[in-house]
């Protein structure tokens, strides 16, 4: 392949309550809700995005929320776990955040170089808080929950359960243009440029594990940088000609987006890192509103109607005195 990813650009799972949600991700990550728009192919729920300050690529975390959807299973042909990078000798402060706000956590792995806290959120979704030797240098969202000192520089890694791992590697070692860093303890670690935090994907064997089912409390799909569009062009050219069942190019219009699914049952998306999230909204009031593309803003009072009213937390825009103002016209939903 001509082209390489530079790194992760975002992982997207489904939830239940968006509210619940919502403060979850802002109050007990620590991170910046910097878009509330809708899913494009199902307008009638919210897609929900977390990163840092401005939604940088490899902070993202976004959400299909539906309310009362049924959980589903964490097997092979996933990705079970999302991991994002905090600086070492934090996460005592975070277990005891944890505790506080009623969520249970455990140091799920140790070496000389890497600690793991390992928690799930309101949906099951299993998160991991990785604290590295090996300092990232990303400026993180200081936030009123999660002081600057311990809070989340981005992803780390995004763990794939897959039947057969040799066949997911050579994907993303031979088609994204990934490199293999390491093997321990049937975990083979990729990663793409330096192999830094943000950049990194496990790959975990799980042979006779039973196939996972994608709903509340999963991981939808995996998404990997690509600078812009006319690259994302020469990219899906070169997959499809490899045999891939490649997507059109698709407006997501923060960023342009194509997909397909790895032999291990893996859906993964290449993302440009254009145009962001401040093309609609400053930088100060991302997140406070609901925003659509232009081809639905016709449809704006059918689809405001049929969205669940959200409350943000204040400190998700601190720069403004009004923040803590609801962001839709109705109440806030409590759920």
């Amino acid at each position: 392949m001509t082209v390489k990813t530079s790194g992760l650009h975002h992982v997207t799972a489904i939830a239940g309550a968006p509210q619940r949600n919502i403060d979850f991700y802002v109050t007990g990550l620590g991170l910046r809700l910097v878009k509330r728009t809708v899913n494009f192919d199902d307008p009638g729920t919210y897609h929900l995005y977390y990163g840092d300050d401005s939604g940088r690529p490899g902070s993202l975390l976004t959400f299909f929320p539906w309310t009362g959807i049924r959980s589903g299973r964490i097997g092979a042909g996933q990705s079970t776990t999302t991991a994002f990078s905090v600086p070492a000798g934090s996460l005592g402060w975070w277990k005891d955040h944890f505790a506080t706000i009623g969520v249970e956590s455990a140091i799920t792995g140790r070496s000389s170089h890497e600690e793991r806290l390992s928690l799930r959120d309101p949906d099951g979704l299993q998160i991991d808080l990785v604290a590295s030797s090996t300092v990232d240098p990303r400026n993180p969202w200081d936030s009123a929950s999660v002081p600057a000192e311990f809070a989340v520089r981005g992803h780390h890694s995004s763990v794939l359960s897959v039947r057969d791992p040799a066949t997911t590697v050579q994907v993303l070692t031979a088609d994204l243009g990934m490199h293999v860093i390491s093997e321990t303890d049937g975990r083979i670690r990729v990663g793409a440029g330096d192999g830094a935090a943000g950049n990194l994907v496990d790959v975990l064997a799980d042979p006779t594990g039973e196939q996972g089912l994608t709903a509340g409390g999963s991981v939808h799909h995996v998404a990997f940088r690509v600078p812009d569009r006319a690259t994302q062009q020469v990219w899906r050219e070169q997959l499809v000609d490899r045999g891939y069942g490649v997507t059109a190019i698709l407006d997501r219009d923060y960023f342009t987006s194509i997909y397909f699914r790895e032999p291990g049952g893996v859906l993964f998306e290449i993302a440009t890192d254009t145009p962001g999230f401040d093309i609609d909204e400053p930088l100060l009031e991302l997140g406070r509103s609901l925003k659509l593309p232009p081809w639905l803003e016709p449809s704006r009072e059918a689809i405001e109607n049929s969205v669940v009213p959200l409350s943000v937390p204040a400190e998700n825009n601190p720069g403004l005195a009004d923040a803590a103002a609801p962001v839709a016209a109705a109440a806030s939903v409590t759920e």
